[in-house]
């Protein structure tokens, strides 16, 4: 029987290379608390990232709880519908009110002329999310935020390691947030980040993550525990050793995908802008009423070939009960994201999938946008792409 296929799959270096930095850890007795391992990721991660201002977190998820307190924001905060649930949870979390504004059919991000029309006298911030990687509108974006005084804190959970015209998207805003989840193209398992533009907030950030302690014996604010541990620490450290050749893997899958794709009815695969150097983070193909069947009966149609596709992000947040009562998140005032949401298939990719797996995914879509029935016996090859 054919091993199940995911959207994704973690990218994990060989297992005996992680032993001696176990060793390491276990001879130190230095687990958590900016150790040894943690202060060598922080700074080669900042080099490879080519920003300069970066603190470590346990998860995303905390990095971006911290972020809205760092910055002090009040009020509401603009966001998109078209996310994981975590980016608008930690708005609610820190007391805030989000509220929705719709997306940009091609890029899937936040459509800046609708922010603009969204901000009212308690508007704070904007909480933009570069969704698969493909960067926001960060110029418009900036020249709202600085007509209206508002603060601007991008979730760039998908962004790691991408470029727009040469500089990192991650020195954009106030501040940037990454995850190193075990979905995301880089991971540390749980992990995650924010990027700053100076050393006072870096030592704020610093100080939140550690209870808020300046110093042994000095409570500055009141933080919370978002500290990444050495393990963690030490994994991120292998992983960097790694990193390259997985993008270089996806980005072969990627092509594959769009060449194979190529010429289908009723089918769209996501576009890569041509100034941005990319991460490869996901394949969303959407699917309009000009194909054969529905995108749920397309992702269905796929499971008995153990093939997991994601309907990512498939319902808006909006939708969620605990944020459909906002006045953003009626009906009909968003058409652009409720149409994209119930078009979108994210395809499997990760760095050792196959050439040959990506052929079976393909032709699978392929026999099924001619109306025909896909029988689960399929071709089972493998063309390998370079080891990690």
């Amino acid at each position: 029987m054919r091993e199940n296929i995911y959207v994704t799959s973690p990218l994990l270096p060989p297992l005996e290379e992680f032993i001696p930095y176990l060793e390491q850890i276990w001879q130190s007795k230095h687990l958590t608390n900016s150790g040894p391992f943690h202060q060598q990721f922080e700074a080669a991660l900042a080099e490879y990232l080519g920003v300069e201002y970066l603190s470590l977190f346990s998860n995303g998820t905390l990095a971006l709880l911290t972020a809205l307190q760092a910055l002090r924001v009040k009020g509401e905060v603009i966001t998109t519908p078209y996310s994981f649930v975590a980016t608008a949870h930690t708005i609610l979390w820190n007391s805030l009110k989000p509220v929705f504004v719709d997306i940009d059919p091609k890029t899937c991000n936040m459509d800046p002329r609708k922010i603009e029309a969204a901000i009212t006298p308690e508007t704070t911030a904007i909480l933009p999310v570069h969704c698969y990687g493909i960067p926001c509108n960060v110029d418009e974006i900036q020249r709202i935020a600085d007509m209206y005084d508002l603060r601007v804190i991008y979730d760039a959970a998908h962004a790691f390691g991408v470029k727009e015209n040469g500089r990192s998207i991650l020195t954009h805003g106030d501040l940037s947030i990454l995850s190193f989840h075990a979905t995301k193209v880089f991971n540390t398992v749980e992990g995650g980040a924010i990027i700053c533009q100076d050393a006072k907030m870096k030592k704020r950030i610093d100080d939140l993550k550690n209870f808020g302690f300046a110093n042994e014996t000095t409570v500055v604010a009141t933080g919370i525990n978002g500290k990444m541990n050495e393990v963690q620490a030490a994994f991120g450290m292998l992983q960097l050793q790694h990193i390259d050749q997985a993008l270089l893997n996806r980005e072969v899958i990627y092509k594959r995908y769009v060449e194979k794709l190529a010429g289908i009815k009723g089918l769209r695969i996501l576009d890569k802008p041509q100034n941005i150097e990319w991460n490869y983070a996901y394949t969303p193909i959407f699917i309009d009423q000009d194909f054969a069947c529905s995108r749920d009966e397309l992702y269905e149609s796929l499971k008995p070939h153990n093939i997991f596709t994601r309907r990512y992000f498939y319902p808006l947040i909006s939708e969620f009960p605990m944020y459909r009562g906002l006045p953003s998140a009626q009906p009909g005032l968003m058409p652009v994201a409720e149409k994209v949401s119930a078009s979108v298939l994210c395809l499997p990719i990760y760095p050792t999938l196959t050439l040959d797996e990506v052929d079976m995914i393909t032709d699978l879509i392929r026999e099924k946008s001619l109306g025909h029935s896909i029988s689960p016996d399929h071709c089972d090859l493998k063309l390998v792409l370079p080891g990690i």
